[in-house]
């Protein structure tokens, strides 16, 4: 019996997904849609048809990599704040271990040319963001700017120290998330030094 063909729906997300694959091994900017049409099977004109130009390609591929990421590590909600940031943020780093390509390209997107890919990881990055600001508030922390401003730094800051603490050094697991912790909390208290006794134990 011959395979069945697939529907554009799915030979679109099979594009996509090969492209999220080859992240593996190639950054974004080295995606190439002869490449993947090549993995494929199909004709590069079916890439026109379904994303318009190589950058409507890899704003598929980013915003794919970017929902798979949130997806796992989305919080849970049953832990309470403290437990959930750390779980939260072992989950990363096991993400990072096991697709340190589409991390890294995920992150890097930010400095792409393409200004649709850089608002698809900008809108990762405010996820993640509130993500921690729930934790922060749960804590007793009261919003403000210089606090929002603060967690989105630390969220770069996070990011890089994946980069360089999973992909290049190999860092413990629990030893780098101790780490994220702390310096959390270090800039919380930073901001809101009243906090500084209900969080010391987190920080030391």
């Amino acid at each position: 019996m011959g395979r069945s063909r697939l529907t554009s729906d799915e030979r679109r997300a099979q594009l996509i997904a090969l492209g999220v694959a080859a992240l593996a091994d190639r950054p974004l900017e080295a995606l190439t849609t002869e490449y993947v049409a090549r993995e494929a099977g199909v004709s590069r004109g079916l890439f026109a048809y379904y994303f318009g130009s190589r950058d409507g390609f890899h704003r598929e591929v980013v915003r794919t990599a970017g929902d798979a990421l949130l997806h796992a590590t989305e919080p849970n909600a049953e832990l309470g704040p403290v437990d959930r940031l750390r779980d939260t943020l072992t989950r990363i780093v096991e993400f990072v271990e096991e697709h340190e390509g589409t991390f890294f390209s995920l992150v890097r997107g930010a400095a792409s040319g393409d200004a649709e890919v850089r608002e698809i990881v900008e809108g990762v990055r405010v996820v993640e963001s509130e993500r921690v600001m729930a934790v922060v508030a749960e804590l007793g922390c009261p919003d403000s700017t210089l606090l929002r401003t603060s967690v989105r730094s630390w969220v770069a800051f996070a990011e890089q120290m994946l980069i360089d603490g999973v992909i290049t050094h190999r860092m413990e697991k629990l030893a780098l998330v101790d780490f994220l912790v702390r310096s959390l909390f270090s800039i919380v208290v930073t901001v809101e030094p009243e906090q500084s006794s209900a969080l010391s134990g987190f920080i030391h």
